[in-house]
């Protein structure tokens, strides 16, 4: 058996801000994938996705019990399956924010799922409401709370815009130019993150008066006018706000960016070679940044490694 692939996600604007109704853009990311695979041999290699799967059949199995009205699954042959030695062959790297679980989850539904609703029907923005909470309640196996957006994007492999929490639609995003000046990169940070104790930290900030504030009339209100300007191909703009975004991320989100990457994440702002931003919950991971002139940028930044995911 081999399962269809699916796709990494980058989350290019809204972390964070989506748990507070900022807008947000997701666009799948081909370069890493995911095939669900049966190992009948059991060899090493594949015995720890086995057993984390094992372990996540248990979990569905009481999500459908307890939740009979958002999913039902055909556990039988899901933990025959296991049993036999599936495990998730994938190429994205887990703890770097561009939804390693995000893309297990898809392939589990769209292998699993009974009465599922598939990416051919008319998907209205019910049906995509309905998808985003059944994937929300199964990813939040990997790391607590869960949006359901990533395991979307995976499913859909479709560009999402995030209007609000009961908002979403598939996006048409400006198409690149192959030979644009301008990129959005990744930037490795050569440190593995863990999601769930950033959204602790993110959560015990939000019991701050001063925090929430900030959130809402600077990250969120940035985040939107990016969203935006990237939708309508407005670069100029785009790179104003995408300026003052790095800033407020830099003074308010130290915790969710590596230390030795403070001073670059400045030089950035101070230069205008590049601005960074989170790319997924931080703490390590990649970080995506944003540049007019992308040879400029990775001169500045010899000495990491750059992943270009789109060109202006």
């Amino acid at each position: 058996m081999r399962g269809p692939l699916f796709y990494s996600k980058i989350l290019l604007f809204g972390e964070y801000g989506i748990i507070k109704d900022s807008k947000g853009l997701s666009i799948p990311y081909n370069f890493f994938k995911g095939a669900l695979k049966i190992d009948e041999h059991h060899t090493v290699s594949t015995h720890k996705s086995n057993q984390n799967l094992k372990r996540f059949s248990d979990f569905l199995e009481k999500l459908q019990n307890e939740s009979k009205d958002l999913v039902s699954f055909d556990i039988e042959s899901l933990k025959s399956d296991v049993e036999k030695g599936l495990y998730f062959d994938s190429s994205i790297p887990q703890g770097y924010g561009v939804g390693s679980s995000g893309a297990l989850v898809a392939a589990i539904y769209d292998k699993y799922a009974s009465d599922k609703i598939t990416i051919l029907e008319n998907l209205t923005r019910e049906k995509l409401l309905i998808l985003k909470n059944i994937f929300g309640a199964m990813e939040s196996f990997f790391h607590g709370k869960s949006s359901g957006l990533d395991p979307l994007n995976s499913y859909l492999s479709l560009p999402i815009l995030i209007n609000s929490k009961d908002n979403i639609e598939p996006a048409g995003i400006p198409s690149q130019l192959q030979n644009g000046k301008g990129a959005v990169f990744l930037l490795d940070s050569g440190i593995t993150g863990k999601t769930a104790p950033m959204v602790q930290i993110f959560m015990e900030s939000m019991k701050k008066e001063g925090f929430r504030n900030m959130l809402k009339t600077q990250f969120v209100k940035h985040t939107d006018a990016c969203v935006e300007d990237f939708l309508e191909g407005d670069i100029k703009s785009l790179f104003s706000n995408m300026k003052q975004l790095s800033k407020v991320v830099l003074d308010n989100f130290k915790p969710m960016i590596p230390k030795e990457f403070h001073t670059l994440w400045k030089k950035g702002i101070d230069t205008n070679a590049y601005f960074l931003k989170l790319c997924g919950s931080g703490g390590g991971g990649y970080m995506l940044g944003f540049t007019e002139d992308i040879e400029q940028a990775k001169k500045v930044l010899k000495d990491y490694k750059l992943e270009v995911v789109y060109n202006f």
